[in-house]
């Protein structure tokens, strides 16, 4: 027979809610660290993201406590045992071994409990899973990121050489087709066709998923349609700031989201393996993602081959949304973000099934399929967080629009050149009205010691 607090001894209800108010107390304690450490280093939309992901963590804890102010009061609902045997996740001979634990208020009249209180606490367990595994899932997707994008800084140092300028000269002439760019993506001819070029994409996202030559066509484009011949602006750093802004967003669990929780539990059902096959979708996704955005960089350097023309400096790509799906790039992050909830769903499930029931459950009765799910997840974590979101980071500035990262950088060069110039005025106006004092102090300043 299970204890309450009126026979738990004081000492040990105490220890226990120390202990608690500790750890919640030492990681709220580390997310505000976080995120004035990224405010101090300038990380806006980074700051900006661990806020949202402070929020989804309150969204969970509150369904966290709400489930367990109702437990008892759910459990008190009761439905007929012919609806109770129904879409149940396992075998039906495991619900009958452990209805006991069923019974009580609803057996008394001949029905059986909506949901008993351990199964509450473990749909709780449930929650604080997701959320630990949604957040570990986050911090991987970003210095995964981080790590392939880290070499994007030396090509960026690149553009700044003497070599760079000699080989993109603007007053050199030569043919489209002559460019590397046009080479890479163009030859050979029939890799132009739809089908072939979808075909070369699709592998070489694996192999070549960022090439120097495609981050240079594109940082030329994008400077070129939006700044001119304004060649000091640092790409990487805008890339950077970009990816930072869309992460808010991939790491966000929107409503929609949590339907689709809904969704998955519901369809969890013993004999039709629907997680076997879910599994599937996260990987598929960030797979046609990924040779999608390699398609739009190929079709870009289609386009410039076919106008057969002579150029003058770097390949002019031209960025247009007409080359995204439906003419929409955000679809694109749309998807990475359903890629990067549904994968962590499928985490939290393993992980949540293992502490709860054990590797050897009847959610687990084939145990390579648990196995195969498992290692699914992994791969598309990675694929997902090291090749897609990079590439996707690269190529969705390709749009027609720019985002507001760049309004961002060009604002805080404008106000810095103003507040240089105020300053300066400032200066020389103090220097005009009290000549005498500027001398003194410079005389001050000659006679201190080296």
């Amino acid at each position: 027979m299970e204890l309450s607090l009126e026979n738990t001894p004081t000492w040990a209800a105490a220890t226990i809610f120390f202990v608690f108010i500790a750890i919640a107390y030492i990681l709220v304690q580390f997310i505000n660290f976080a995120g004035k450490w990224l405010r101090s280093h300038q990380k806006i939309a980074l700051c900006e993201a661990v806020n949202k992901l402070k929020e989804e963590l309150m969204i969970l804890g509150i369904l966290s406590m709400v489930l367990a102010v109702v437990q008892r009061p759910v459990s008190h609902i009761c439905v007929p045992v012919e609806a109770a045997n129904h879409l149940l996740p396992c075998h039906k001979a495991t619900l009958e071994s452990g209805s006991s634990e069923s019974a009580g208020y609803c057996a008394s009249r001949g029905k059986v409990s909506l949901m008993s209180p351990q199964g509450i606490h473990q749909l709780h367990m449930f929650i604080f899973v997701l959320a630990i595994v949604h957040v570990l899932c986050g911090v991987t997707t970003m210095i995964l990121g981080r790590v392939k994008m880290s070499k994007w800084k030396a090509w960026e140092k690149e553009t700044q050489t003497t070599e760079y300028q000699v080989a993109n000269d603007p007053n050199r002439f030569r043919f489209t087709r002559d460019t590397t760019f046009a080479r890479r993506h163009v030859t050979p001819a029939a890799s132009t066709t739809s089908i072939f070029m979808w075909i070369k994409c699709f592998f070489r996202q694996f192999y070549d998923s960022v090439n120097k030559v495609d981050y240079f066509a594109l940082r030329h484009g994008f400077i070129m349609a939006h700044f001119s011949r304004h060649n000091s602006f640092n790409f990487q750093k805008y890339i950077n700031r970009s990816l930072e802004d869309d992460f808010k967003t991939v790491i966000r669990i929107s409503p929609a989201m949590w339907f689709l929780v809904v969704i998955f539990m519901l369809v969890d059902v013993h004999g039709w393996y629907s997680y076997f096959w879910l599994s599937f979708c996260p990987l598929l996704i960030v797979l046609a993602v990924g040779t999608k955005l390699h398609v739009i960089v190929g079709k870009m350097a289609v386009q410039l081959d076919r106008q057969k023309k002579v150029i003058t400096g770097a390949p002019p790509v031209q960025p247009n949304d007409d080359f995204f799906w439906f003419g929409y790039p955000r679809l694109v992050l749309f998807l990475l973000q359903l890629t990067f909830f549904q994968n962590a769903f499928e985490l939290t499930f393993f992980i949540w099934i293992w502490y709860e029931f054990g590797l050897k459950s009847c959610y687990h009765e084939n145990f390579g399929i648990t196995i195969a799910r498992v290692a699914v997840a992994i791969i598309v974590q990675f694929l997902c967080s090291y090749i897609t979101l990079p590439m996707y980071a690269l190529v969705t500035q390709m749009g027609s629009e720019f985002k507001r990262s760049m309004f961002e950088e060009r604002t805080k060069s404008v106000l810095r050149r103003w507040h240089d110039d105020v300053r300066t005025k400032r200066k020389k106006q103090q220097a005009a009205r009290n000549p005498s004092s500027v001398s003194r102090r410079e005389s001050d300043a000659s006679s201190l010691p080296a």
